[in-house]
């Protein structure tokens, strides 16, 4: 999240991805480094206990979310 956030502070595009249970977390650190509109994805929790053909598979459904938010930045829409 610091690295997206300090992106996006300097003109550079950015997206974080979190699982559910660091959505509170992710926000509450937006708004006490200054950015509390900061966009960011989400994705089920957890992932550690995944076997690396089910993370590429949650990546390959992530991708175009991710594309997405690069490409739109974090301007208000």
């Amino acid at each position: 999240m610091l690295d997206s956030i300090v992106f996006e502070q300097n003109g550079v595009p950015s997206a974080s991805i979190v699982t559910h249970v660091f959505t509170v977390t992710g926000k509450a650190m937006a708004k006490t480094w200054g950015v509390p509109d900061l966009k960011f994805l989400v994705m089920p929790h957890p992932i550690a206990n995944l076997t690396p053909e089910q993370m590429d598979q949650r990546a390959a459904e992530i991708a175009p979310q991710v594309v997405e938010l690069l490409l739109q930045g974090q301007q208000a829409a």
